[in-house]
């Protein structure tokens, strides 16, 4: 592992800026009745709004709606049901004091969100689905890129790598290049090397080891490993909702070498993780 700064710069989300130098706690809000971790905790539109206000009290800048499980095997979810999922809770979300993020992989989803004052657009499948790729350019908003190999439900037969670290990098610059050339800003953009999705215990090891080797491609990276099953293996199988403490130190990890978001379900965990690292680096 190597240390790495954070990126001193902003990322513009409409009408509010997010300081990259120091990093940005994203709260996942699952609003579907079968996440592998929380599935149906927060299905209820009031429900999802009060776990939304708890993780801003405690240090989320970004709140992540996810209308769709991308769990191995997950079921298909139309696009109707998602948008039913999903814009009641941005439309109570949108007068706070939040960044808002939408994890979906649909168009018509997010031209939905975005209209409705949502300002991210977080795809697990990197811009792949039809029309996806145009749609971010015209909505012209910070868009996620992340690493996946098939689809959820092939994902884990595809798990084959020489040097995973390196094939990561060079399929995300094919979907990197592939966004600038159809007209989506250099500034919108921001990478997730995709913990977890298309990747082996062992590999997602490899990849936090080598995660600094990421800014070789120059963007800022999001770093996504909360309660993933690997972290499970890892710790003798224990149960998702156990794996705070140690997804809050591979967090730190990343943020060690340079992630300046990172996508959680423990805001809590996360943010006093975060206190004493800063604290730290002040007293040094």
């Amino acid at each position: 592992m190597q240390l790495h700064p954070l990126p001193k710069r902003t990322l513009q989300c409409a009408n509010k800026t997010l300081d990259l130098s120091t990093p940005q706690i994203m709260g996942i809000l699952n609003v579907t009745p079968d996440s592998f971790s929380d599935g149906g905790q927060f299905h209820q539109t009031s429900k999802a709004i009060a776990h939304a206000l708890e993780m801003m009290e405690q240090g989320a800048t970004i709140i992540d709606i996810g209308g769709e499980s991308t769990r191995p095997h997950a079921d298909a979810v139309s696009v109707q049901e998602e948008l039913d999922r999903v814009i009641p809770v941005v439309e109570q979300l949108v007068d706070h004091d939040v960044v808002i993020s939408i994890d979906t992989s649909s168009p018509e989803v997010i031209r939905e969100a975005v209209a409705k004052g949502a300002h991210i657009w977080n795809d697990v499948r990197a811009l792949k689905r039809p029309n996806a790729m145009q749609t971010a350019a015209d909505l012209n908003i910070p868009v996620i890129l992340m690493h996946m190999r098939g689809e959820p439900s092939t994902m884990n037969d595809l798990a084959v790598y020489q040097d995973v670290t390196a094939e990561v990098m060079s399929e995300l610059q094919q979907r990197i290049d592939e966004a600038l050339a159809i007209g989506i800003r250099k500034e919108n953009i921001i990478i997730d090397p995709g913990f977890g999705f298309a990747k082996t215990a062992s590999q997602n090891l490899q990849l936090l080891n080598k995660f600094w080797k990421l800014h070789e491609l120059g963007y800022p990276i999001l770093s996504a490993l909360s309660r993933k099953r690997f972290i499970g293996e890892v710790l003798n199988g224990i149960e998702a909702t156990e794996r705070d403490i140690a997804s809050s130190t591979a967090h730190l990890l990343s943020i060690q070498q340079g992630a300046c978001m990172v996508r959680t379900h423990n805001v809590k965990a996360m943010s006093d993780t975060i206190k004493i690292w800063q604290a730290m680096n002040d007293g040094i």
